[in-house]
C-alpha cells in the first residue's frame, strides 16, 4: 500500500490533515498470473484436442483388474520398504553417533556403501544372491550350523525386491534420523539424564518424538521417492504397476494411454501421501505451537464463516477439536 497526503489546510483550521491510502499496483505479477493462465490453457487443449493421447483407451485400462493388483504390489513394496527401512535408520542412526568406533564405523560403512551402489544394481545383485551362495545356514558364527535353506527358496524375486529396497531406504533414513536427532537441544537430554531415565528412554521418550518434527519432511519425501523407485524392480518381471502397463502395451501397442494410467495412479498415490503427511506433522507439531495450523476443510470454513458456538479457524488452541 502507498499513502499520499493531501494538502495542508488553511492556516487557523483545526481538522489535521488527511492521509489518502492508495493500493500499491504490480503490473508484472499480473503479467505473470496471464502468461501462467495462457500456458495452462495451452496445455489443457492439447490435452483434450489431441487424439494421440487416446482417452478411451486411458479410461478403459484404469480400472482394469490386472492393473488394480498392480497397484497393490506397488503399495505393498512401498509401505513395507519404508516401514522397514525407517527402522532400520533408527538403529543405525544411533550407532552412527555413539562413542563406540565399532558401532559408529559399521553405521558409517553401510551408509556410504548402500547411497554410493545405484538401487537397480542392487536389486539384480540380490536377485542373483543364489549364485554365490547355494544354500544358507543359520547357526552359530564361524561354527556348526543348525538350520540349512536353499537360497533360491529363501530369496524369491519379490524378497529380493523388498530386501533391496528396504536396505538402500535405511541408509537414507539413518541420515534423516541422525539429523532430526542432533536438532534437539542437547540440554533436553541433560536433562532427563538428571532426572535418572535410562539412555533408551531418554531417546525414546524425550528425544525422538522432538526430533520427528525435523524428521517428518525428509522421510515424507523419501517414502513418495520410494513409492516412484518401486517401478525399477520391473527389472525382476514383478508386477508392479509399470510393469503391468509394459505388459499391456506391448500386446496391444497403445504406449501413450497406458503410461498416462501408471503416471495418474503414481499422482493419486502422491497425493495421498502428501495428505498423510500434512496431518502427521500437524499431530506433532501439538507440543511447539499454540495453534496449529488450519486443516483444508478448516479453511474452507474460515471462508464460508464459523459455524456457531465455535472460535475462528486463526484463534483456535492447539488442542481444540479433531483433526478437521
Amino acid at each position: 500500500m502507498s499513502v499520499v497526503s493531501t494538502p495542508a489546510p488553511p492556516t487557523g483550521a483545526t481538522d489535521p490533515p488527511t492521509l489518502t491510502v492508495v493500493p500499491a499496483r504490480h503490473p508484472w505479477r499480473w503479467v505473470g498470473s496471464a502468461v501462467a493462465l495462457v500456458l495452462a490453457a495451452q496445455f489443457t487443449h492439447g490435452l483434450v484436442t489431441n487424439p494421440g493421447w487416446d482417452w478411451p483407451t486411458f479410461a478403459g485400462y484404469f480400472f482394469e483388474r490386472s492393473i488394480i493388483e498392480a497397484l497393490l504390489v506397488t503399495l505393498h513394496l512401498t509401505l513395507a520398504g519404508a516401514a522397514l527401512g525407517f527402522l532400520g535408520g533408527v538403529v543405525l542412526a544411533p550407532m552412527r553417533l555413539s562413542r563406540s568406533p565399532v558401532l559408529r564405523g559399521f553405521s558409517w560403512t553401510y551408509i556410504w556403501v548402500f547411497r554410493s551402489v545405484p538401487l537397480i544394481v542392487q536389486l539384480l545383485f540380490w536377485a542373483n544372491l543364489g549364485y554365490l551362495y547355494d544354500t544358507l545356514q543359520f547357526g552359530v558364527p564361524f561354527g556348526p550350523g543348525f538350520v540349512e535353506v536353499r537360497t533360491i527358496d529363501l530369496v524369491s524375486p519379490f524378497g529380493a525386491a523388498l530386501l533391496g529396497l528396504t536396505l538402500h531406504q535405511a541408509a537414507y533414513s539413518a541420515e534423516i534420523v541422525r539429523a532430526g536427532i542432533i536438532s534437539v537441544d542437547q540440554g533436553q537430554v541433560e536433562a532427563a539424564a538428571a532426572l535418572g531415565i535410562p539412555r533408551l528412554r531418554q531417546f525414546r521418550r524425550v528425544v525422538l518424538p522432538q526430533a520427528m518434527r525435523a524428521i517428518l519432511p525428509s522421510a515424507a519425501n523419501e517414502l513418495i521417492n520410494l513409492l516412484k523407485s518401486t517401478s525399477v524392480v520391473y527389472v525382476l518381471a514383478i508386477g508392479e504397476i509399470f510393469y503391468q502397463v509394459q505388459v499391456v502395451y506391448g500386446r496391444n501397442g497403445r504406449v501413450v494411454p497406458l503410461l498416462m494410467v501408471a503416471t495418474v495412479w503414481y499422482v493419486v498415490l502422491t497425493a495421498l501421501l502428501s495428505v498423510l503427511q500434512f496431518y502427521v506433522e500437524r499431530h506433532f507439531a501439538r507440543g511447539a505451537l499454540r495453534t496449529l495450523p488450519p486443516t483444508p476443510l478448516q479453511r474452507l470454513r474460515a471462508v464460508v464463516g464459523p459455524r456457531p458456538g465455535r472460535p475462528p479457524v486463526a484463534g483456535r488452541p492447539a488442542g481444540d477439536g479433531g483433526p478437521w
